[in-house]
């Protein structure tokens, strides 16, 4: 079989034109009466020239579509909103997996969630308190609960300075930019109205 991809021939041995009484190769495909779905890609009619010009030149897509079914054939996200076995949330079983039915050794998936939920109820209380998200950051940066004074945040400050300072780490210069969030949040944090 030989394709000629400019005219769309197929060039066959033996095969005629399914046209009524046409003796011509069939050299050209056209839908045939079943069409691509769900059980396969459909199949074709091979006409001779001719025939497949008067074919197409009848030829209606939309025949025998609702002008719904016709607007929504032509939406260009025809066919995506069918969500695939691999993507639908029950995967093709019949129902969403439970996590609490997998074996968690290393509690990967408890401790990912349990993170999840501490760092909303964190929110949520620095929301209560008025603390803004820049305070809430400048908090975490420096490891502090929301009910520490004055002298808590100077403590915690001057141990992360310690720990991170080069003067201070035997010259390890790989933490400066730790330091610099640390000395950002503690400048952040001394003028604000939490510890006033």
């Amino acid at each position: 079989m030989r394709n000629d991809k400019f005219h769309g021939r197929v060039q066959s041995d033996g095969r005629l034109c399914n046209a009524p009484a046409c003796d011509e190769p069939g050299e050209f495909r056209a839908p045939g009466l079943r069409t691509s779905g769900f059980d396969g890609p459909g199949d074709y009619r091979w006409f001779c020239l001719d025939h497949v010009r008067q074919f197409n030149a009848g030829y209606d897509f939309f025949a025998g579509m609702t002008p719904e079914e016709i607007l929504k054939a032509q939406s260009p996200l025809s066919g995506w909103e069918r969500e695939t076995r691999a993507f639908r949330p029950d995967a093709g079983i019949d129902a969403a997996p439970r996590w609490a039915d997998f074996a968690d050794p290393l509690e990967a998936i408890a401790s990912r969630a349990r993170a999840r939920r501490e760092d909303h109820l964190r929110a949520a209380e620095a929301a209560r308190r008025g603390i803004s998200p820049d305070e809430r950051k400048a908090y975490d940066v420096l490891r502090l609960d929301y009910e520490a004074d004055r002298r808590a945040l100077r403590s915690r400050y001057s141990e992360l300075v310690r720990k991170f300072h080069p003067d201070r780490n035997g010259g390890d210069r790989s933490h400066e930019g730790r330091l610099q969030e640390v000395v950002e949040a503690y400048n952040l944090l001394k003028t604000s109205a939490s510890f006033a």
